[in-house]
């Protein structure tokens, strides 16, 4: 039975560690995966492919693409393009590590690691500027619809795709502002949640409120707060049946459409950006088979 991989809708943890791998120069990545996609069949884990990867496979995954770079004033969205992404999530941060150093040894020395970073929950699940994050994910039947290919065939049914970035908050900034400001900023009262019909067009809430695209633009979010000795903001995560849905919020932050950017920008900023293809599992390991392995 083909299943997709269960952090894709699982609800967010209470730690975990992203990390972020590159192939090595004259390297053949086949071996690294096949120990990858055995190791990797666990439930406290979610592994990503990047389209240079499949490509040096010779494979193509229809829909998966490089990140996109995308500016305008006062904004900036790299594309820090990685081959592999892991997920490893969990209550213990002790088997985090270790489920994490088993992964990193999988894909060893086929594969460097080029960024780790951990996560916590904070809170019920809030972004460290205290207010909610993912309040419009959508639910049950609505959720798997937004987030699992379905209807494209042996080995790519029960996959997803995933936008991952690492964002940098100036909180110190975010918090001098009036809550009004704060408020308006993120287009939802701090107090109750409860979303503000007046909030400005370029609070978060309006640029990317998932119904008002067409087609809707429903993803399912993941993320979750980091903060290291390099700073703090939010690893943000989006799974989707395609990255069309993410991509057309992204455009629209920065105001691809009309030239109003994202209130977000006043205090963030992202310093990564990555696209991933997420295979489904089958017989309780990854199914690489749209891959050729």
């Amino acid at each position: 039975m083909t299943i997709f991989q269960s952090g894709v809708l699982a609800p967010v943890p209470d730690h975990a560690r992203y990390l972020e791998f590159g192939l090595q120069p004259d390297q053949d990545p086949a071996g690294a995966l096949t120990k990858l996609a055995a190791a990797a069949a666990d439930t406290g884990a979610v592994v990503g492919l990047g389209m240079g990867l499949v490509r040096k496979l010779g494979r193509c995954i229809d829909g998966l693409r490089p990140f996109p770079v995308y500016s305008g004033p006062g904004c900036e969205v790299p594309s820090t393009q990685a081959d592999i992404w892991c997920w490893v999530y969990g209550i213990d941060r002790g088997h985090i590590l270790e489920q994490a150093r088993a992964l990193t040894r999988a894909v060893t020395p086929a594969f460097r690691c080029d960024r780790l970073v951990d996560g916590f929950r904070f809170d019920r699940g809030l972004d460290l500027t205290g207010y909610e994050d993912g309040t419009e994910n959508p639910e049950g039947e609505a959720g798997v619809a937004a987030a699992v290919v379905s209807g494209a065939g042996a080995g790519l049914d029960g996959s997803s795709f995933v936008a991952v970035q690492q964002w940098i908050h100036d909180l110190d900034h975010f918090n001098s502002l009036p809550r009004e400001e704060r408020d308006n900023i993120i287009g939802r009262r701090f107090s109750d949640n409860a979303e503000l019909d007046d909030a400005p067009e370029s609070s978060h809430v309006k640029r990317t409120a998932q119904e008002s695209f067409e087609p809707e633009a429903f993803v399912m979010r993941r993320s979750m707060p980091w903060a290291d000795s390099h700073g703090e903001g939010l690893m943000f995560v989006a799974f989707g049946k395609s990255l069309d849905a993410f991509e057309a919020q992204l455009r629209r932050m920065t105001g691809q459409e009309d030239g109003i950017i994202d209130g977000l920008f006043r205090f963030s900023r992202p310093i990564s950006g990555s696209y991933f293809w997420c295979p489904p599992v089958i017989d309780g390991r990854l199914d690489l088979r749209a891959i050729g392995l």
